[in-house]
C-alpha cells in the first residue's frame, strides 16, 4: 500500500489518492463518453492497494496508464498519455528557452556567466548545453533537501555545480619539477623528461592544459622560477658543447662555471674562455627569452575544456636568487612587458610576484632589481600581482634563505585569489594541493531579513542566529560533496591523481582518491559584506568605524565556525573572500524580487565582492587598505586587495611600489593594481585615455583591458550585466 510519494523536486509527501482521481477525471472529460466515477475509484483503489509503500510521481503515473490500458476506456488512456506529455513539455519549457538563447548567441547572463569562455563558439555552446542540463540533475539526485532549499531560497550558491557529477576538484598548485624530471603521459602522447629550457617551457604549458581538462577550476605553478632554473643551466652547458664542436677545444671545465648573473654583453675585447663563457651566456639568455615568450603566447592560445576556453592559469615567482632563477624571472618580465602578437597585453597566465624581505623587497636584497622591473611591468601590463610572503599568516617556521627548496615553505596563490597553505592532514605547503570545492553564503539576505527589528542589539543577534544556521547547512553540504568526490578513482584524473596531487603517486588506477584529497580545502565563501552592514547599521565598513567593527566580528565568527567544522567533519575548512562573477548579480536580482529596491542594498545590479569597500566609494588607497587589511588574515581560503589608479601608469612604477609597501605595512596578503589601458589590435598603438574608443592613428576599435575578479579580459563583450554595472561604478582611489 502506498504511504508516501517522492515528488520531482525530491520532497517526500503523504500519499493523496485525490490527485490520481483528478488526473483521470481531467483525461475523461476530454473524451466523447465523459467521466466514469466508478472506474476512477476502481483504478485508484488498485493503485493505492498494490503499490509500494513509497513511490515516485512518475511511477504512480505509469501505473495509471497501465490500468487505463487494461480497462475498456482505451480512449481515456490515450488522452492521459497526451496530457502527461504536455505537462512534461511544459516542465522542459524553461530549458528550451535557455537552449534557444544559447543557439541564438544572445548576450545575457546565462551565456556570459564566465568572461573567459566564448559561448558563441560550437564548443562553448556544447559546454553551456551540458552545464544547463547537468544542474537540474544535481538538484534532483545529488543534493540533500536542506541544501536544495538553501539554494532555492537564495541563501547559498554552490560553485561549479555543473561539474558536481564529475567528482572533479577545483584547483591545484602544480609541482612542476615532478613532470620536468620524470616526464608524463597525457592521453596517447608521452612526454620525456626535459633537457633544455624550450622543452621545459612547453611541458609547463602542457601540464597546465592537461590538468585543466581534469578539473573545474584554475591551474597554478607555485615556483615557476625555481622549477625552470635548472634548465637554464642545462641550456648554458648545451651552448658550451656547441662551442666545443666548433672550436675543437675541451671546454668541459666550464660547464659548471659559477655565474653571478646571466647578463648579455658584447663580445668585443673578450678572448679565450672569457669569450666562450659570454657567448654561451648571450645565447642562453636569447633562448630563455624566446622560451618565456613562447610560454606566454601558448597560455593565451592553447585551449582547454573542449576548445572554447584558454587555460585559467597562474604562475608564482620572484624568490629564486640563483643566477639561473633570476634569468627566468627577468626574461619572463621582459617578454610580458613587450606583449603578445601586435604588442597586446597577455591575459594569461595570471602572474604573481612573491614579495619577501631579505630576498627582493629592500634595496640591498639580491632580487630587488627584479622587483623594480616587476613594478614597471605591472604599470604597463597589470601583471604581476603581488603576494606578500611577509604577512604574519603567510610565514612558515621552516623557511630558510639557504634552503634550495625553500619554495616548499612559501605560500602560493591562484591568480583569482584562492589560497592553500595550512594543512591538518599533511605538510604545511601550497605545493601539490588545492581547493576541493566551495560554496558562498549570501550574508546580505540574512541581514535584510532582520533589518526591520528596531533594537540594534536584537537585530544583530538575530542576524548571527540566522548566519549560524546557514553556516551549518553550508558545512554539511561541502562535507556531502567531499564524500561524493572521494569515491572517484585515480584513473578518472590521469595527470592530477598520478603526479600533481600530494600522495597521488601511490594510488593505483582503480583505487579511490579518498586517502589523498583531504589535504585540499573546502571553502566557505561570502559576498556583499558592504550591503550586509548597510542593512544592519545603515552604513558600510568603508565609511563608519562601528560598521567596520561589526564586519570584522562577522567574518571572525565565520572563521571560528570554519575551525569548528574542521574538527567536527575532519576536513580543511577555510573562509574565502568569494571572487564572484556571475554570482554578484544573481543573488541581487533574487533578493530585489523578494524584498524590493532597498537603498544602498538592492538598488544596484550587483552585490559588492566579498569584504571589499564598495567600488563606487571615493577614498584613498591607504584608507581602502586600512579597512580591508584585517579581513585578509580571516579569509585564509583566499582574498585580494585592489587599487584603481587614475591616468597612464606606464611610466609610474613608483606608484606600484608604494602600493606594495602599503600592503606590507598593513599586513595584507595579496593585491593588484587596476588602471586603464587601450590597445589597438591593428597597429598596436596604446594609451590610457578612458574617453577614447577608437585608435587615433588608424581608426580601429580599441581593445580595453579590464580586471573582472582576479583575472584580465581584453573585452567586456562577454561580461554579464552585474559585472558590467560594477565596472561602470568603479572610481579611482586617490
Amino acid at each position: 500500500m502506498i504511504q508516501t510519494v517522492v515528488k520531482r523536486d525530491g520532497r517526500i509527501v503523504d500519499y493523496n489518492e485525490e490527485k490520481i482521481k483528478e488526473a483521470i477525471r481531467k483525461a475523461m472529460l476530454t473524451t466523447e463518453l465523459g467521466k466514469d466515477e466508478a472506474l476512477i475509484q476502481k483504478i485508484t483503489d488498485r493503485i493505492g492497494t498494490y503499490g509500494k509503500s513509497q513511490m515516485t510521481v512518475e511511477g504512480i503515473q505509469d501505473k495509471v496508464e497501465l490500468e487505463l490500458m487494461k480497462s475498456a476506456r482505451k480512449d481515456v488512456a490515450k488522452c492521459y498519455i497526451a496530457y502527461r506529455d504536455q505537462r512534461s513539455i511544459a516542465r522542459r519549457a524553461k530549458t528550451r528557452e535557455v537552449f534557444l538563447e544559447i543557439i541564438e548567441t544572445k548576450n545575457n547572463d546565462i551565456t556570459r556567466e564566465n568572461a573567459n569562455m566564448n559561448t558563441d563558439s560550437p564548443a562553448g555552446m556544447m559546454m553551456k548545453f551540458a552545464s544547463e542540463t547537468t544542474k537540474p540533475f544535481v538538484d534532483d539526485y545529488l543534493l540533500t533537501q536542506e541544501a536544495k532549499q538553501a539554494v532555492k531560497n537564495n541563501y547559498i550558491h554552490i560553485h561549479d555545480k555543473d561539474y558536481y557529477p564529475t567528482k572533479s576538484l577545483t584547483c591545484v598548485q602544480h609541482p612542476l619539477d615532478r613532470i620536468l624530471n620524470k616526464g608524463f603521459v597525457a592521453g596517447h602522447g608521452e612526454s620525456r623528461p626535459a633537457k633544455r629550457i624550450e622543452t621545459a617551457s612547453v611541458i609547463a604549458c602542457i601540464s597546465l592544459e592537461t590538468a585543466q581538462n581534469e578539473m573545474h577550476g584554475g591551474q597554478a605553478i607555485p615556483a615557476f622560477d625555481f622549477y625552470l632554473a635548472p634548465f637554464v643551466r642545462a641550456s648554458f652547458v648545451e651552448e658550451m658543447k656547441t662551442l666545443e664542436a666548433l672550436s675543437g677545444e675541451d671546454l668541459s671545465t666550464l660547464y659548471g662555471y659559477e655565474l653571478d648573473d646571466y647578463t648579455m654583453r658584447p663580445l668585443d675585447g673578450l678572448s679565450g674562455h672569457e669569450r666562450y663563457i659570454q657567448h654561451a651566456v648571450n645565447r642562453t639568455v636569447e633562448r630563455v627569452h624566446q622560451a618565456m615568450e613562447a610560454f606566454i603566447h601558448n597560455m593565451n592560445t592553447i585551449h582547454s575544456r573542449g576548445g572554447n576556453q584558454v587555460v585559467f592559469s597562474s604562475i608564482n615567482y620572484g624568490t629564486d636568487t640563483s643566477a639561473e632563477g633570476r634569468c627566468v624571472i627577468r626574461e619572463l618580465l621582459n617578454s610580458t612587458y613587450e606583449g603578445v602578437g601586435n604588442g597586446a597585453t597577455a591575459i594569461f597566465p595570471i602572474q604573481i610576484w612573491k614579495k619577501k624581505r631579505g630576498v627582493n623587497f629592500m634595496p640591498d636584497d639580491r632580487n630587488y632589481d627584479l622587483f623594480k622591473l616587476a613594478c614597471k611591468v605591472t604599470a604597463r601590463r597589470f601583471f604581476p600581482n603581488f603576494l606578500n610572503l611577509d604577512a604574519s599568516y603567510n610565514r612558515h617556521e621552516e623557511w630558510r634563505a639557504d634552503d634550495p627548496k625553500r619554495y616548499l615553505h612559501e605560500v602560493a596563490t591562484m591568480g583569482c585569489r584562492t589560497r592553500v597553505f595550512e594543512n591538518r592532514f599533511g605538510a604545511k605547503t601550497s605545493v601539490g594541493r588545492g581547493n576541493l570545492s566551495f560554496t558562498t553564503i549570501n550574508i546580505v539576505r540574512l541581514a535584510i531579513e532582520v533589518m526591520q527589528i528596531e533594537d540594534k542589539e536584537e537585530r544583530v543577534n538575530q542576524f548571527f542566529e540566522r548566519l549560524d544556521k546557514v553556516l551549518d547547512i553550508t558545512a554539511r553540504q561541502l562535507d556531502e560533496r567531499f564524500n561524493f568526490q572521494k569515491t572517484a578513482m585515480a584513473k578518472q584524473f590521469p595527470l592530477v591523481m598520478s603526479m600533481l596531487w600530494n600522495g597521488s603517486e601511490s594510488l593505483k588506477p582503480t583505487e579511490s582518491i579518498e586517502k589523498v584529497i583531504n589535504q585540499g580545502t573546502l571553502g566557505i565563501g561570502f559576498i556583499g559584506l558592504a550591503e550586509c552592514l548597510i542593512a544592519l547599521t545603515g552604513k558600510h565598513h568603508g565609511e563608519d568605524e562601528a560598521a567596520q567593527e561589526l564586519g570584522i566580528r562577522i567574518v571572525s565568527h565565520m572563521r571560528d565556525r570554519a575551525n569548528e567544522f574542521s574538527e567536527k567533519f575532519g576536513h580543511n575548512y577555510s573562509v574565502l573572500a568569494t571572487p564572484a562573477e556571475g554570482l554578484s548579480g544573481r543573488f541581487t536580482r533574487k533578493d530585489r524580487k523578494t524584498f524590493g529596491t532597498l537603498k544602498g542594498i538592492t538598488d544596484k545590479d550587483y552585490y559588492t565582492n566579498s569584504n571589499h569597500v564598495p567600488v563606487y566609494y571615493h577614498c584613498s588607497p591607504r584608507h581602502k587598505a586600512k579597512v580591508e587589511a584585517p579581513y585578509h588574515n580571516l579569509t585564509r581560503g583566499g582574498h585580494i586587495f585592489y587599487v584603481e589608479l587614475d591616468g597612464d601608469a606606464t611610466h609610474n612604477e613608483k606608484s606600484i611600489m608604494q602600493i606594495v609597501e602599503m600592503m606590507d605595512k598593513y599586513d595584507m596578503g595579496y593585491g593588484s593594481v587596476n588602471h586603464n589601458r587601450n590597445h589597438c589590435p591593428d597597429c598596436g598603438y596604446e594609451n590610457a585615455d578612458t574617453s577614447m574608443k577608437e585608435c587615433p592613428k588608424c581608426g580601429a576599435k580599441f581593445e580595453t583591458i579590464q580586471r573582472i575578479t582576479g583575472y584580465l579580459v581584453g573585452t567586456t563583450d562577454r561580461w554579464n550585466s552585474g559585472k558590467l554595472a560594477e565596472l561602470n561604478d568603479r572610481v579611482v582611489h586617490e
